[in-house]
């Protein structure tokens, strides 16, 4: 049966599209959900859905391959310890692995919350809860983030009072971080803290000033810390 997608709003008035409702609850990307719903595997209320269409949660009846589809009940929230070398898109980029090659199938359906580029390792949090990722990423909510940071020199002691006290203009903005020696006879082993979250701002901030950034591992972000976690490796966390 063809015809105009089902549209509908939840409780919230928000409309849910069937594509990530799918996902959500079959733990599967929103690509592999639209690619069932091509191939007239899911049903709404008895009727073939259509690509595009809307549903409302606890109305509608969805079923795959003619049975009802079982609910998730809660959201699932994790830590990763990520591995340089690893993105964390859901593509590869050229020969660079996904962060979600390193997780069972059960769990890609996850987004990462607060990513790290490829070179960069540590921690990732990873949830189906938009709410969450909302808290933990929004400017306003202002969330601590620890890196253990090297330089390819030594940082000189005025530019270690630019970046901690006045901040260094980066072209989108003055960046300000907080630093410590991770050792005290080393100024190339930096303890960086910030609570903003701008693309590649800790490599840029430096590098404004004419250092490179070699290594950059992040620790804690708000509440939850890496602690002992070995690279690659995922636990549950509450949120």
């Amino acid at each position: 049966m063809s015809g105009r997608p089902i549209e509908a709003t939840d409780d919230s008035g928000q409309k849910e599209r069937l594509n990530k409702f799918l996902a959500f609850h079959l733990g599967i990307s929103r690509r592999e959900a639209d690619e069932m719903i091509a191939a007239k595997k899911v049903s709404i209320n008895d009727q073939v859905a259509q690509l595009g269409a809307k549903i409302e949660c606890d109305k509608d009846q969805v079923k795959v391959n003619g049975n009802a589809l079982a609910l998730r009940q809660r959201f699932s929230y994790y830590q990763l310890n990520k591995p340089v070398g690893y993105v964390c898109s859901r593509r590869r980029q050229g020969d660079a692995p996904t962060i979600f090659e390193l997780l069972p199938k059960e769990m890609r359906h996850l987004k990462s919350v607060g990513r790290l580029d490829k070179d960069s390792s540590g921690l990732i949090l990873l949830s189906d809860d938009g709410n969450f990722a909302n808290r933990m990423t929004h400017p306003s909510y202002q969330k601590n983030k620890i890196y253990e940071v090297e330089l390819d020199k030594a940082l000189a002691p005025l530019h270690r009072q630019m970046i901690a006290d006045f901040g260094v203009e980066i072209g989108d903005g003055v960046s300000k971080l907080g630093l410590t020696r991770l050792k005290d006879d080393n100024d190339k082993k930096w303890r960086v803290e910030m609570s903003e979250g701008r693309n590649r701002q800790i490599r840029r901030t430096f590098a404004a000033l004419g250092y490179t950034v070699t290594k950059l591992h992040r620790t804690n972000f708000g509440r939850y810390s890496l602690g002992k976690q070995k690279p690659g490796t995922w636990i549950e966390i509450s949120s």
